[in-house]
């Protein structure tokens, strides 16, 4: 199995240089459950793309704190990718950014999160659970930091989880998967991130965030449900 990974994190701050990337955030994550499997970093936010999607067996794309609703020159590329990647039912996988980027390429639209900012371990619920889900603990827990999400999904969408009132994931047929949440974080960097977020976030829920933080992410087994998710989608 091959897959690309397309980059969107505009983060060059001095906090993202002493992390890993994204890029090798999202390999680790699906090299939790298949170490063989080779991947392929395109720095999608620097305009550098796959000259060729359909090489791949499928893309993840990441999550960013740039908006997709940003006039920057490489979202456009990137919007034509999803709607190339949708038209071949190829198997693709948005997480926070990347599961707006894929519902507003397909006719879905934006919104602030009514709840405001969403940060630390947020609980979802399951519905309409797609088969390569179906041993995924519910409520499923996954760190998030957003303050954007879907308000209204592209047609032919199934929502797959709930978080707060707020749609936290859906599928397209069997080959689109996304989640408004980070699967691809650590807690060690969900901390830290949280701690240099303090003055940015209201101080409720900066407090409510490092509370969470008490418990742990089910990410091991959302990397299953990954696997499986591309897996079933290239047979």
């Amino acid at each position: 199995m091959h897959l690309a990974i397309l980059m969107t994190n505009t983060d060059e701050s001095d906090f993202a240089a002493r992390h890993p990337k994204d890029g090798e955030k999202f390999a680790d994550l699906i090299h939790m459950a298949r170490p063989g499997w080779q991947v392929s970093v395109f720095s999608a936010k620097d305009g550098v793309f796959p000259e060729d999607i359909a090489a791949f067996d499928g893309a993840m794309i990441t999550g960013s704190p740039a908006s997709v609703g940003d006039d920057r020159p490489w979202i456009a590329p990137l919007m034509d990718l999803i709607r190339d990647m949708h038209a071949r039912k190829q198997p693709l996988f948005g997480a926070c950014f990347g599961h707006q980027a894929i519902a507003l390429a397909l006719g879905g639209a934006l919104g602030s999160n009514p709840c405001g900012w969403v940060q630390g371990l947020t609980l979802n619920t399951l519905q309409k659970t797609p088969p390569w889900t179906r041993e995924l603990p519910d409520p499923l827990g996954l760190y998030g930091s957003h303050k954007e999400c879907v308000s209204a999904l592209p047609d032919g969408a199934v929502q797959t989880a709930t978080s707060n009132g707020m749609i936290a994931g859906f599928t397209v047929g069997q080959h689109i998967w996304t989640t408004q949440h980070h699967p691809e974080m650590s807690h060690e960097f969900i901390s830290a991130l949280t701690k240099e977020m303090q003055g940015m976030l209201p101080e409720e829920v900066f407090a409510q965030a490092l509370e969470s933080l008490a418990d742990r992410s089910d990410q091991a087994r959302f990397a299953e449900a990954l696997a499986r998710f591309f897996e079933q989608g290239t047979r």
